[in-house]
């Protein structure tokens, strides 16, 4: 197939790889324009545009599809299919009718939940065990289109957001192709997604970093590691602004929500069900991250100190 594809982060270079590597053509990659990166605010460009220009393929960044030049470059490229993946615009219908397969985008989830821009940050927020990819024909919804492919995936109990954006972009990747296959053949039986309303994964701010130690331990957790590693979990420590990296649940069991139970080798702080969670990772504002036992060497945390306050 020839193969025009739509992408922008880390999470689209996998499968724009295994696309390369294929026997289909990607004829040209469309990407969000560069971006000023870090404190000089140097302009950078998306990791997709750098993997298209380390196998000379022609990048677009268009600052909107919606617009009849964009639309005749499409056609004049006469591409079989639009590949899009984490791209970060609204496809119009100009686009979505461009090619004989129309335009197919892998989505970290199990379609129909998690529809949006957060699937994986939410998948772990609320504490699932199970997530995926979902191979899905695009329509002019968000994320209402027919399902191709739906492979599966366990998360684990200390998986992070981190971890899995980079298991789920292989999986989505090998998926990808397989569906390219039956695709071109004729193979695939598009499922249409079930009605009703499944949530909106909305995207994830800074303001969602502060830890709430009324929750239970297992939220707790559950929000530090859905927040790595943007924008991080926090907490005020001692009047200090702290991000906290990583936890784990554990066997201790405490009184007061964000009270410090144990301070040796690594932070144990009490949760609102009166669990724990040991606190593995930290970094102090401006300071660079450290595990618990070297940060406790210098800021020292008496036990019954409450976080948060």
């Amino acid at each position: 197939m020839r193969i025009i594809f739509m992408g922008t982060p880390d999470f689209a270079v996998p499968s724009l790889k295994k696309l390369i590597e294929s026997r289909h053509e990607v004829i040209a990659v469309f990407s969000q324009p560069d971006k000023p990166v870090g404190r000089k605010q140097i302009l950078t460009p998306p990791p997709v545009k750098v993997v298209a220009q380390e196998n000379n393929i022609p990048v677009y960044q268009p600052r909107s599809l919606k617009n009849e030049d964009v639309t005749n470059l499409i056609n004049s490229l006469n591409a079989d299919i639009i590949i899009v993946i984490a791209y970060g615009k609204i496809l119009p219908k100009s686009v979505l009718e461009a090619t004989k397969f129309g335009c197919v985008n892998v989505h970290a989830s199990l379609l129909p939940k998690y529809r949006g821009a957060a699937p994986i940050q939410w998948s772990i927020l609320n504490g699932d065990d199970k997530t995926g990819v979902t191979i899905m024909q695009m329509d002019e919804g968000l994320d209402t289109g027919d399902m191709l492919c739906v492979t599966e995936t366990d998360i684990d109990i200390n998986e992070t957001s981190e971890m899995l954006f980079e298991r789920l972009s292989v999986l989505g990747s090998d998926s990808l192709l397989t569906t390219l296959e039956k695709l071109e053949k004729g193979d695939i039986k598009p499922i249409p997604q079930p009605e009703g309303d499944y949530g909106y994964a909305q995207k994830i701010t800074k303001t969602m970093s502060p830890i709430d130690f009324t929750k239970s331990a297992f939220e707790v957790h559950n929000h530090i590691r859905a927040l790595q590693s943007w924008p991080c979990a926090s907490t005020v420590i001692l009047g200090k602004n702290v991000k906290i990296h990583s936890s784990v649940l554990c066997d201790e069991t405490g009184r007061i929500a964000g009270e410090v139970v144990n301070n040796k080798d690594c932070l144990t702080v009490s949760c609102g069900d009166c669990k724990c969670i040991k606190i593995l990772e930290l970094q102090l504002e401006g300071k660079k991250r450290m595990d618990a036992k070297s940060f406790l060497m210098g800021f020292k945390i008496p036990i019954g100190t409450i976080l948060g306050e």
